[in-house]
């Protein structure tokens, strides 16, 4: 995901440099957008006003954010798009402004599809003002940016996303594996169930392809369990129900432990079809 919306904030004219753990593929990505490529990512806040961070863990953003504030300026800010804890985004924070710099939580909902097309959704979190500041480069990739609150709250947002991602999974995948299992026409199913009431993003996106057993392109599996340990410790702390948080934790654990972590969610059918 990370690429594409470089790719978009490249073709806006505000991309200066690129940097990645692994170096090849910075380097190659810089080639391919004539930018520069960095090693240390300590250097970028000498290179750039704007850093976007796009990774998979809490401590993955903990070590950004540090290593970035050794050489922050007054007013830079660092724009991370991974899903992480509310806390974490608040400690970032607290380690930026710590220097006269400042940080936004902006996780993005849309998949690969919505970061290569730059149709994501992006729930934000941070000082209006820097909001404001960082706005246009979130709209390079993003269709809809929506300001939820103090840092954050972009999280916060982003774990409710991550129950109605999990929740649509659990049905569709469930439905679809009802329908084949009795026999029904695929083609006629996906048609009729999507002129209705079950219509929906997932079931239009990943209907066909789960029921052919491609898994290969989408959100990891291994990445919505992790989502979701999130949101089942948030959840813990407001009081709130988590059935279907707790259900997808285990079933997508057993993804995982088969070896199906690098699939796309909608292998979820899987376990829906008792094969795992």
């Amino acid at each position: 995901m990370g690429q594409h919306m470089a790719r978009h904030l490249a073709r806006n004219g505000v991309l200066c440099a690129v940097s990645n753990r692994t170096h090849r593929k910075a380097a190659d990505l810089a080639d391919e957008l004539a930018v520069e490529p960095v090693i240390d990512i300590a250097d970028l806040s000498r290179l750039c006003t704007f850093v976007v961070s796009c990774v998979s863990a809490d401590a993955d953003v903990l070590e950004i954010a540090t290593s970035l504030a050794r050489h922050a300026p007054p007013g830079f800010v660092l724009v991370d798009s991974s899903t992480i804890a509310p806390a974490t985004a608040r400690r970032c924070a607290e380690i930026l402004r710590e220097v006269g710099a400042d940080f936004v939580d902006a996780p993005v909902s849309g998949g690969v599809e919505g970061a290569r097309n730059g149709s994501l959704s992006v729930m934000v979190g941070g000082e209006s003002v820097t909001v404001d500041r960082v706005r246009p480069l979130l709209r390079s990739f993003a269709t809809r940016v929506t300001h939820m609150g103090p840092v954050g709250n972009g999280q916060a947002t982003k774990a409710v996303n991550q129950v109605l991602v999990a929740g649509i999974a659990q049905g569709v995948c469930e439905g679809l594996a009802l329908g084949d299992a009795l026999g029904l026409d695929r083609e006629n199913l996906l048609a009729t169930l999507g002129a209705g009431a079950a219509g929906c993003w997932f079931l239009e996106r990943r209907g066909a392809s789960m029921l052919e057993g491609r898994f290969d392109t989408g959100f990891k599996s291994s990445l919505l369990h992790k989502d979701l340990g999130i949101v089942a410790d948030l959840a813990a702390v407001a009081g709130t129900g988590a059935t279907i948080v707790e259900q997808s934790r285990k079933d997508y654990a057993a993804l995982v432990a088969a070896g199906h972590g690098d699939e796309d969610i909608s292998a979820l059918i899987r376990i829906k079809r008792g094969r795992e």
